[in-house]
């Protein structure tokens, strides 16, 4: 057995691990990363949309979905799609996330949801300043598309879940969008600003740097899948494919695949990885000037450094199947609606597995019972904005230093 027992080790090396690996050296700590050999393209870190979002305090599942559900499902351009061999675990989830709608708890769960993403631009300006990388972060407008102006109400549940938390927000019509995005399509008649927001120009990057400045600082990146955890008050023993390794403590962000770890220490979470795919279009031949929504298919579309990136689409199918690129072809589809002169041409397709609860907010704290492993998973589609915030508290708690929120929301045994 290897023994490091004065190094803590954080199984994952997303963006959530890596930010978590940051804060620590900050306090002082030694740090491993282990993370899984290959694969790396499939990690959500690797394909998302770039958002950095302090306002996405509005849960997933929210008073009136299930009736949106059905029309998803069998609609093949929509936005929700489930396998077939999936449907016995899909079920169950699906259910317990409709029942996380009911509007006592959705109040609850914005408020957490708030205080959780609301430094993000700022953490992670922090954490770029000494790689003098700082133009991978710009601050931006995000913009919701409505087809409908009647539908672009700024009193419906979504929005006023983020005006009462202090979002500054404007409603604009036809005309004014024409002028800040000439390529959009004429279809487009009014829009929702959501002012106060961030955006990375390009995810992986941005990740690569953030993982060499923990490299430079003594941390230790090392391939290998950890298949089980043992913990005991003096440690952690890691059951590694290259053998077995005990720590001080342990850090699980491994995203979806985090489940699989507790259950090894007998804890059970409700965790589903929602595949996600994206598009990136080298060369589009239209310009977008904002991170843009499509309310209605729930479609991204931003510009990277690599193309113009679509982005969206869930499909509950598990870990395991091969992507079903379908998906990805897809958003050219829906793309070519949102800006009638995009040439697809040269594209870039993805997937990757974005781990979701029930409730849409992460599990960021201790174990149960286990005082020496640290909990950071879970946090759906904003696992970017999630990864500098849920970095810092993770240090504070291995600190025993104060947290900076309420830890309360995000504890496991929630569930």
């Amino acid at each position: 057995m290897s023994r490091d027992d004065n190094v803590t080790a954080i199984i994952g090396g997303g963006i959530i691990g890596i930010c978590c690996a940051l804060y620590l050296q900050e306090k002082g700590f030694r740090v491993e990363i282990i993370d899984r050999a290959g694969g790396d393209d499939q990690r959500a870190s690797y394909g998302n949309a770039g958002n950095l979002s302090p306002w996405s305090c509005v849960p997933e599942s929210i008073p009136g979905l299930w009736k949106s559900v059905p029309g998803w499902l069998i609609d093949p351009l929509g936005p929700m799609a489930v396998k077939a061999a999936h449907l016995p675990v899909a079920v169950p989830w699906l259910l317990r996330f409709l029942a996380a709608g009911r509007i006592g708890r959705v109040e609850r769960q914005a408020d957490a949801l708030r205080s959780l993403y609301a430094p993000v631009v700022d953490l992670y300006e922090d954490l770029l300043r000494p790689t003098g990388q700082l133009d991978l972060i710009r601050r931006c407008v995000y913009v919701t598309l409505y087809r409908d102006e009647a539908q672009a109400d700024l009193g419906a549940l979504g929005w006023r879940l983020r005006r009462d938390r202090g979002a500054k927000l404007r409603k604009i019509g036809a005309g004014e969008l024409r002028e800040i995005e000439p390529d959009l399509s004429h279809d487009y008649q009014a829009a929702i600003l959501i002012h106060g927001q961030g955006r990375t120009t390009e995810p992986q990057r941005l990740l690569s740097l953030l993982t060499e400045r923990v490299l430079r600082q003594g941390g230790v990146l090392h391939r290998a899948d950890t298949r089980g955890i043992r913990p005991d008050p003096d440690g952690v023993d890691l059951y590694c494919s290259d053998g077995t390794r005990r720590f001080r403590r342990a850090v699980i962000a491994a995203g979806a695949w985090s489940a699989q770890l507790l259950r090894t220490m007998g804890l059970h979470v409700p965790l589903e990885t929602e595949r996600g795919y994206h598009l990136t279009i080298r060369d589009p031949g239209v310009t977008i000037n904002n991170t843009l929504m499509e309310a209605g298919r729930m479609v991204v579309a931003s510009t990277m450094e690599g193309g113009l990136r679509l982005a969206g689409t869930v499909e509950l199918a598990g870990l395991k199947p091969a992507p079903d690129y379908r998906r990805a072809k897809n958003l050219a589809t829906l793309g070519r609606e949102m800006f009638p002169a995009l040439r697809v041409g040269e594209a870039g397709e993805w997937m990757g597995h974005r781990p979701s609860l029930p409730d849409s907010l992460p599990v960021i704290g201790r174990a149960p019972g286990h005082r020496n492993v640290l909990l950071a998973f879970g946090h759906s589609h904003l696992g970017l904005s999630g990864g500098a915030p849920t970095g810092r508290l993770i240090a504070q708690l291995a600190a025993g230093r104060p947290t900076s929120i309420d830890l309360t929301p995000f504890r496991l045994d929630r569930f």
